[in-house]
This record gives C-alpha cells, sequence and structure tokens, in this order.
C-alpha cells in the first residue's frame, strides 16, 4: 500500500470511531523544538546523569542543581510553540468532542494548541508543588506568590517550610494516580487509539495501547521509526506527526 492508500485507509477507521483517544510522546513536542530529556544535556549540563538530575534523591541531596536544571528546560520549553501535529489533534477534537489526549509529555503545547481533554501521565514542567506533599498529594505552590533568593535555589513550601519541586515524574516514582486511573479507563472503553510520536518503551504509559487492543480497539501509529507499537498497530503511518495529521485530518474532512 502506498502512504496515501494508508492515510486514507486510516482515515476510514477513525471516521468510524465513536470513542477516540489519542497517546502522544517526545516525537510531538521534539518537532516543535522541545528536546527529548537526554537531548537537552548538553552545554553545561553535559557532564550530568540523568540520575543525578530528575530523582528524589538526587533533589534531597542537592536541591540547588535539580532545580537549575528544571529552569533550565523550562526555559527551552517556554520557547517552543505548537507544531502542525498538534493543531491537527485541535482540528480531530472538534470532530470528537469527547476525545481525550493522553500524553506522557511535561509541556503544555497540547493546550497552547486548544485542545481541552488532556490527562498528563507525567506532570507539568510548568507546576510546581511541595516535595514533602504536606497539604495532600500533590500539593500545589503557586510560586508566583512567593519571595526567595532564586539564586539560592528552590523557594520553601508556604505550609510547611521543605522545598518546593517541579511537578513532573521523577525516575523511580509511581504516576499521577489520578491521571493513570483516567488514562487506562479511556484506553479501554475507546475503539480507536490513535498512538504518536511514542517508542512504547516507557511504562505504564507504552501500556495504554495494549489496554485499548485488548478490548477491542483499533490502534494507529504515527512515527517516522518502527517501534514496540508498531507490532500491534491496524495501521501505520510512517513520518512525523506535523507531516502526517495534517494530512489525516485533510482526509477525513474531504469525505466529511
Amino acid at each position: 500500500m502506498t502512504s496515501d492508500d494508508l492515510i486514507q485507509e486510516a482515515a476510514e477507521i477513525i471516521r468510524k470511531s465513536k470513542n477516540l483517544a489519542v497517546l502522544t510522546g517526545a516525537g510531538v513536542s521534539k518537532e516543535s523544538g522541545v528536546p527529548t530529556f537526554r537531548d537537552a544535556l548538553d552545554g553545561l549540563w553535559v557532564q550530568y546523569d540523568p540520575a543525578q538530575l530528575a530523582t528524589r534523591q538526587a533533589f534531597q541531596e542537592n536541591p540547588k542543581l535539580v532545580w537549575d536544571w528544571y529552569q533550565y528546560r523550562r526555559g527551552m520549553v517556554g520557547e517552543a510553540t505548537p507544531n502542525p501535529g498538534h493543531y491537527a489533534l485541535v482540528v480531530l477534537e472538534k470532530r470528537f468532542p469527547d476525545m481525550v489526549i493522553i500524553t506522557q509529555n511535561v509541556d503544555d503545547l497540547h493546550e497552547q494548541a486548544g485542545n481541552t481533554h488532556i490527562i498528563h501521565l507525567h506532570g507539568n514542567l510548568a507546576a510546581n508543588k511541595c516535595v514533602a506533599n504536606c497539604q495532600g498529594t500533590p500539593t500545589p505552590i503557586d510560586i508566583t506568590q512567593l519571595e526567595w533568593d532564586e539564586d539560592n535555589g528552590p523557594p520553601s513550601c508556604p505550609y510547611c517550610g521543605e522545598h518546593v519541586r517541579p511537578d513532573v515524574v521523577w525516575f523511580g516514582e509511581m504516576l499521577p494516580t489520578d491521571a493513570l486511573e483516567k488514562a487506562i479507563v479511556r484506553s479501554e472503553q475507546c475503539d480507536v487509539m490513535l498512538v504518536v510520536g511514542t517508542s512504547g518503551l516507557v511504562t505504564p504509559a507504552a501500556n495504554m495501547p495494549r489496554y485499548a487492543q485488548q478490548s477491542g480497539a483499533k490502534i494507529i501509529e504515527v512515527n517516522p521509526d518502527y517501534t514496540m507499537i508498531s507490532q500491534i498497530a491496524d495501521v501505520k503511518l510512517d513520518g512525523p506527526s506535523g507531516q502526517v495529521l495534517p494530512k489525516l485530518v485533510e482526509a477525513l474532512e474531504a469525505d466529511a
């Protein structure tokens, strides 16, 4: 089959969907200029191992180092803007208002583009919380309301005095219970899952397409590479999301 034939096949599957779900990974954000975690380890940060920068133990041992790293990442993400793949998903949501995006990405590019139903499995880079979750899990902290010496690292929690940390999932941590439960339910309920820009290697996020397939859903993958998801995909669309998704939406709207 040609790539155009495959896009038409995928469009036909989505057209019949009553409950569409989307899983997005780092590849989608990378097309907007957001480097993957390891790709971001450049310049002053090239000497560090991810375990030195993204674990609870690392934060306890050197909170300023970890905080500075995440401030650096926030700066990079802040310069990124949604790409055509993000905007194509907005068009899909308008056609399927109940569509949910389950994302492994910690940026807010889906929100910036205009999607509204988003489950962040790995947290939100722009958000912060008390490291001790002293007021419940999580305990959100708005650092714009705090005064502290930013040269000395993270601010203190206004409730308990412990450090404030980024509200992202570090290595060795469990995913947010609420987000994970919602993602599993939506994966098991969907009849079509569009899997975009993820390697399918990081669990439990990588399990979502399998939950969907086991419940009878069709799996459509968009990725320039062969992945673990390719093995179970009903349709594999080769290419970056910014190129493939607009074509897929165009094919859908051609028969609207």
